[in-house]
C-alpha cells in the first residue's frame, strides 16, 4: 500500500489557537508539512515558524500566496478576516481550513459556497467536537435507529469571561466578532447537536446583555424543533462562574449525555438505557477510545477526505445550517418572532449581519473606550 501523500500547509495568524493547529499538523505523522506561516507581526511569525520548524514566514496572506506553493491554509485570524481570507485562498486554488465562526454572516458563507463552485477549491471549518469518538458513535447509533426516536435534547455552553477577555479590541462587537457567545462560544456544542439531530425546523429565542459592557449579547437561549420531531433547548453564556459544556439526548431507548469543558473523551459520556433496553449500553461500550476530541482528530478527518478526493469536513454546506441557526436565533431574539428554516432570505437584514435590525440595547463600545 502506497504511503499517504504529503500536503504542504501554511498557518495564517499566530495567536494562541494557531499552536493547536501546529500541534495537529505535527501529530499527522508526516501527512502534512508546515511549509510557511504568516502574521501581520512579522517578528511573531518568525518566532512561531522557528518553534514549529516552518521554513518560511510572511507578513501577510497575500505575500504567502504569491511567494510559496501550499495545498492547505489554516486561518487562525480574528473572525472579521475569515471570509475575505478564505475567498483569497479559494481564488488561488488552495483549500482553506477556517477557525470558527467561518464567517460573520449568512451572506458571507453563501459567497464562499459560490466561490467553491467557481474555483473547485474547498473551505472547511474547525468544529472539532464533531470528530470525537463519542460524537461519531452517537451519530452511528442515531442513524441506525438503535436508540429509537429522538425525543428531547438539551445543549448548554455556560462559560465565564471577564473584562480582561473583552479588552481585546475585536471582541464584543458585531463588526469584528459577529456576535457574542452564540457566535463564538456555544457554536461548538450546538453544532454537535445539529450534526446528530439533523435539520432544524423552527427557533424561538431570547438574548440579553447581562454583565459585560459590549455591543453583543453575553447570554442567549433558544427553543428548537427539528424535522424528525425532536425538541431541544440551547443555552449560550459567558457569565457563568461554574463553567460547563453539556449535551443530553433523550431517545426512546436511552439517554446519552456528555459533560466537559473544552474537549471530551469517552470517559465524559454516559448512557442510561430505558427499561428493557440494556442492549444499548452494550452497543455504546464497543470500540471505546481514549483519544480526546481535538484539532488532531478533526485534521485527520480532513486529510482522509482530501486523500479520497472528497470535500473536507465540516463543509460549507454543513456549516451553513449551523450559521442559519445562529441567524435565526438572533432574528427571533431581536424581533420576538418564531423563525422557520429557510425564512432568512438573501434580502433579510439578518442575512447580512447577525445584528440584523439592531440589538434591543444601546451600543456600548464607544462608551467604554
Amino acid at each position: 500500500m502506497s504511503p499517504s501523500p504529503t500536503h504542504r500547509a501554511a498557518i495564517v495568524g499566530t495567536g494562541g489557537i494557531a499552536h493547536a493547529h501546529a500541534q495537529a499538523i505535527a501529530a499527522t505523522g508526516g501527512r502534512i508539512e508546515l511549509a510557511a506561516v504568516a502574521d501581520v507581526d512579522l517578528g511573531r511569525a518568525k518566532e512561531f515558524a522557528g518553534r514549529w520548524n516552518a521554513p518560511q514566514a510572511f507578513s501577510s496572506l497575500a505575500e504567502l500566496l504569491r511567494d510559496t506553493q501550499v495545498d492547505l491554509i489554516h486561518l487562525c485570524t480574528p473572525p472579521k478576516l475569515h471570509a475575505s481570507q478564505a475567498l483569497a485562498c479559494l481564488e488561488a486554488g488552495v483549500t482553506a481550513l477556517v477557525e470558527k465562526p467561518p464567517t460573520l454572516s449568512l451572506a458571507e458563507i453563501d459567497t464562499l459556497i459560490e466561490a467553491e463552485r467557481r474555483t473547485g477549491a474547498r473551505v472547511a471549518t474547525v468544529l472539532q467536537h464533531r470528530f470525537g469518538a463519542g460524537a461519531e458513535r452517537l451519530r452511528r447509533l442515531h442513524q441506525a435507529g438503535d436508540l429509537g426516536r429522538p425525543l428531547l435534547a438539551t445543549c448548554a455552553t455556560q462559560w465565564y469571561r471577564d473584562e480582561a477577555y473583552y479588552a481585546v479590541p475585536w471582541r464584543g462587537t458585531w463588526e469584528s466578532e459577529g456576535g457574542g457567545p452564540t457566535m463564538g462560544h456555544g457554536i461548538h456544542q450546538f453544532d454537535l447537536l445539529l450534526s446528530v439531530l439533523g435539520p432544524w425546523r423552527e427557533v424561538t429565542a431570547v438574548a440579553a446583555r447581562q454583565v459585560h459592557a459590549v455591543d453583543t449579547e453575553d447570554v442567549s437561549m433558544a427553543l428548537v424543533t427539528f424535522e424528525n420531531g425532536a425538541v431541544a433547548t440551547v443555552v449560550n453564556s459567558v457569565v457563568s462562574p461554574r463553567q460547563t459544556s453539556e449535551l443530553r439526548f433523550d431517545y426512546e431507548r436511552a439517554t446519552v449525555e456528555v459533560e466537559h469543558l473544552y474537549g471530551y473523551t469517552d470517559e465524559d459520556w454516559t448512557v442510561t438505557p430505558a427499561p428493557g433496553h440494556d442492549a444499548v449500553a452494550e452497543m455504546w461500550a464497543r470500540d471505546r477510545s481514549t483519544v480526546p476530541s481535538s484539532h488532531d482528530g478533526w485534521l485527520a478527518a480532513v486529510l482522509d477526505a482530501l486523500d479520497q478526493g472528497q470535500a473536507p469536513p465540516a463543509t460549507t454546506a454543513d456549516v451553513r445550517r449551523t450559521m442559519e441557526f445562529i441567524a435565526a436565533l438572533y432574528t427571533s431574539a431581536f424581533t420576538g418572532e418564531r423563525v422557520r428554516s429557510g425564512q432568512i432570505t438573501r434580502d433579510n437584514p439578518f442575512a447580512r449581519t447577525m445584528e440584523g435590525t439592531g440589538a434591543p440595547w444601546p451600543r456600548a463600545r464607544n462608551a467604554r473606550s
